[in-house]
């Protein structure tokens, strides 16, 4: 049974004065896939990522959401709707501990302070401690119980990244959209952040992730897209990418696999 398509982008154009950086752009993202987005520096990625999550506006086309059009909205009305993602560099709250950063990255007592207000102090201390539980087991999960008194801001590169996938499991989203997560990441690190991507999706998010490092791609996608000049040129099984003729010339004729 096919799955069904979670993101739907359709004919995306994005122009910065006289430059195409979207141009184009269409691809299907199915319900519990992870796809990985690939392509040369400025092939118009991280302009589609932008465009997608509401930090920058279209010029016109189309990106649904399970159905419903984002094209107009907010980022934060995006997040709340249930897709989320990451920044080529980590950003966290440097003076909170690693605890409070997944905290309020998308636990209750984050999210409903209205409500808060007009709660019993017993029912909100059951609630918070609830909470604060959830979050433990988040911690465990991504290895960062050891750090969880620890300021963010004290954390490795790679342990930051880390933390941002704790706060976005802490949020539960449908879709995660990775960029560049390996970046700056030693192997070891590298390891662990390959299988929190494939946890996120065997706990049922689907996953988009934009990446330099084709033998990570290869190893975690089971569809790749390619990206040149704006446009979408190719998609499917990264293998069979390698025989095509546009893929090749574009971004895989490189020597060296990191490129």
């Amino acid at each position: 049974m096919t799955a069904q398509p979670l993101l739907v982008i359709s004919d995306l154009h994005k122009q910065f004065g006289g430059v195409a950086a979207v141009d184009g752009a269409s691809m299907v993202v199915p319900e519990g896939a992870i796809v990985g987005l690939i392509g040369p520096n400025g092939a118009g990625k991280s302009s589609v990522i932008d465009l997608v999550s509401g930090f920058t506006r279209a010029d016109r086309g189309s990106v649904l959401f399970d159905g419903v059009e984002l094209l107009g909205r907010r980022p934060d009305e995006i997040s709340r709707m249930g897709l989320v993602r990451t920044f080529q560099s980590p950003r966290e709250w440097g003076s909170l501990t690693v605890m409070d950063n997944v905290l309020l990255g998308g636990c209750r007592w984050a999210r409903e302070s209205i409500r808060r207000t007009i709660t019993s102090a017993g029912r909100l201390r059951r609630e918070e401690h609830a909470d604060r539980e959830t979050v433990r087991d988040i911690l465990d999960r991504f290895g960062l119980t050891a750090v969880k008194d620890v300021p963010a801001g004290r954390l490795s590169g790679g342990q930051k990244r880390l933390l941002e996938f704790a706060r976005i499991a802490a949020a539960s989203p449908r879709l995660v959209i990775l960029d560049e997560p390996m970046g700056g990441v030693n192997p070891v690190l590298g390891e662990r952040i390959g299988s929190a991507i494939l946890d996120f999706a065997h706990r049922g998010s689907t996953v988009v992730v934009v990446e330099h490092n084709l033998p990570f791609i290869e190893h975690t996608c089971g569809v790749v897209v390619v990206m040149d000049l704006g446009a979408v040129i190719a998609e499917g099984p990264f293998s069979s990418l390698r025989q095509d003729a546009r893929v090749v010339d574009a971004y895989l004729g490189s020597e060296d696999p990191h490129v």
